[in-house]
């Protein structure tokens, strides 16, 4: 695949949002504001185009908004590729697994560390129940420390 062929960040923006069309996230809002919040704070860390790309589609197979097979047929690099499968996570899969195979890819655990980031926003847990918000709360701070993301 040529330089020139592959997707620009605005056709995956396009794609992605009409892939999650219809979804909410836990708070009811349209879940495409993740995915462009995810995406912003990969930009806003540094990230290249590959994982701002990768941050946009970052849920797309896990939610089966787009199929594996679509993403390894896409327009897309193979890093890109392979960040978004090592964001993916695995039905039965252990937190420490899920968590080694983002940290073995390059480029990912910056994707990773955005999404966590607006998942574990106060102003977007604050319209959860207190049960939900204190489970998910504890459930990002885990995964922030198997990944090493302390402070």
């Amino acid at each position: 695949m040529t330089e020139t062929s592959r997707m620009t960040l605005a056709q995956v923006e396009a794609t992605a949002r009409a892939a999650h069309t219809g979804q909410t996230d836990k708070a009811g809002r349209p879940y495409a504001e993740h995915l462009r919040a995810v995406a912003e704070g990969v930009r806003a860390r540094g990230g290249d185009e590959e994982q701002i790309a990768a941050a946009w589609l970052h849920d797309a197979v896990e939610d089966d908004a787009l199929s594996a097979e679509w993403l390894r047929e896409a327009a897309l690099s193979s890093r890109t590729k392979d960040i978004v499968l090592a964001v993916t996570k695995r039905a039965g899969e252990p937190p420490e697994a899920y968590a080694a195979r983002v940290l073995a890819t390059p480029g990912a655990l910056l994707v990773k560390e955005s999404d966590l980031a607006h998942n574990a926003d106060p102003a977007r847990l604050a319209v959860l129940d207190e049960a939900t918000r204190k489970r998910l709360t504890e459930k990002y701070a885990r995964m922030r420390a198997l990944l090493g993301l302390v402070g």
